[in-house]
């Protein structure tokens, strides 16, 4: 089999007891030139994402396992809720849901990572998803420290299912501290999985764990078509973990 090429109308191929196109490439499904909002909604409501860099096209991916993190199931140290606790008391730490979505995605892109040259946040990522969020379907949750952004993450919610996307830190913890708000936040809005796409140390130790794609697509399946929570919510979520765990 060979990888297709899509252009932007083009229907993805079915991940359903999907072959990988390249099994030297598990998880690569598909190839493009363009992206769009559409085109995102699209790969997401079927359990498909990209990922690329700037010298490359646009890679379409759906690996299986699929890794995801049931937000009460999210692993907090004892040093962070104490870090918590002091927070919510604390009128120098902020919680903002969709501040300044634009500045939260090229924070992500600029945010160094171990083992990684660049990013896969690209120019037109930044593009395609801030459509997205125009049309209320990609969002940001962002940490304030003394009125500056500190820390953050954005992700793309369809239905009642949350796809994680990317964090950025510029203080200790200041990006777990998002995830754990919008994990409590999902949790009051019986939010089951955050989708994280591919397995790593961090998101393990976070909490996160792998399901086989068969089950990713059945969930996605059953949520997607789903009305959306209202996106209201400040640092104040965080004191579920304080009850909790």
């Amino acid at each position: 089999m060979s990888l297709p090429w899509l252009n932007i109308t083009d229907p993805f191929p079915s991940v359903n007891n999907l072959v990988d196109p390249d099994p030297e490439v598990p998880g690569l499904i598909a190839i493009s030139t363009e992206i769009s909002a559409e085109q995102l909604k699209r790969a997401y409501s079927q359990g498909i994402f990209p990922w690329y860099s700037d010298s490359q096209p646009i890679l379409w991916w759906s690996p299986n396992p699929r890794m995801v993190l049931k937000p009460k199931n999210l692993k907090l140290s004892k040093s962070l809720k104490k870090e918590i606790k002091h927070i919510l008391v604390d009128n120098d730490w902020e919680i903002r849901v969709d501040d300044d979505f634009h500045a939260t995605i090229l924070a992500c892109a600029k945010q160094p990572r171990k083992g990684q040259n660049g990013t896969w946040i690209t120019h037109a990522i930044m593009h395609a998803y801030g459509e997205l969020h125009e049309q209320g379907f990609a969002h940001s949750v962002e940490v304030f420290f003394q009125r500056k952004r500190v820390g953050g993450l954005y992700c793309v919610n369809l239905g009642s299912i949350i796809f994680g996307e990317s964090m950025f830190s510029h203080q200790k913890n200041a990006s777990k501290l998002a995830l754990a708000a919008l994990s409590a936040w999902a949790i009051q809005n019986d939010i089951e999985i955050i989708d994280c796409q591919q397995e790593t140390e961090h998101l393990t130790s976070m909490g996160g764990s792998p399901i086989e794609r068969v089950n990713f697509i059945h969930h996605l399946e059953k949520h997607c078509g789903k009305k959306s929570p209202n996106w209201l919510f400040n640092k104040y979520a965080l004191s579920h973990w304080l009850n909790h765990q």
